[in-house]
């Protein structure tokens, strides 16, 4: 059965990769070359980390950078693209669990067979394994579930003060001693309207202005 998981076989050059993307300034392609020349990283081990960074949506296929390789970079997101890269490359494996991340070797070692077809003891399987675990350990998965719930419990006791506090609210520009006052007419026995209407105009003007 053909897999589509990606993997190198060096995990020492994929980390220090990941070290050195976050150090060095972005560069407008990532290759081989900048590897060598800029990384100081170089051999077959090198020559198979461009291919495994497109896998994981970190370079376009002409070898830029993309938005979540300069988000990477920044430590307030870095852990967040990683994850989200880690769910895209091995998609395959999150489907049959969507917590394999938080899962045991054996669990994943299972599912990963299971994909490819492969023999367990098969040196793919190991490589894919351990690929897989490289990313993921730049990766962070709770710490986004408790942000959104934090902020969630937040809002929700602000809601629950603002409620509470309504019968107590102070309204600036509006403080002052109100009084209240009642008037009691004693209307002249007429039918003629406008008496009435020159009476009311009158209180209008005089008494119920604001």
């Amino acid at each position: 059965m053909a897999h589509n998981l990606p993997y190198i076989t060096s995990q020492a050059a994929l980390k220090k990769t990941f070290e050195k993307i976050k150090e060095a300034s972005t560069p407008e392609k990532f290759n081989e070359k900048y590897l060598t020349d800029k990384l100081q990283m170089k051999g077959g081990a090198a020559r198979a980390i461009p291919p495994y960074l497109k896998r994981i949506g970190f370079i376009a296929s002409d070898g830029s950078p993309t938005e979540w390789y300069k988000e990477f970079r920044n430590p307030s997101f870095s852990g967040q693209v990683a994850f989200k890269a880690l769910k895209q490359a091995y998609r395959d494996i999150f489907e049959v669990n969507e917590n394999i991340h938080k899962k045991g070797d054996a669990e994943l070692k299972g599912i990963v067979a299971q994909i490819t077809g492969l023999d367990h003891d098969n040196p793919i399987i190991t490589y894919i394994i351990a690929t897989f675990k490289t990313l993921k350990s730049f990766a962070t998965f709770d710490e986004i579930a408790t942000e959104v719930l934090a902020k969630a419990e937040k809002i929700e006791k602000n809601e629950e003060f603002k409620e509470e506090s309504k019968p107590n609210q102070i309204i600036p520009n509006q403080v002052g001693l109100n009084i209240g006052y009642n008037i009691n007419l004693n209307l002249p026995a007429t039918s003629d309207i406008a008496v009435f209407d020159a009476i009311f105009k009158s209180l209008k003007e005089h008494l119920l202005k604001a």
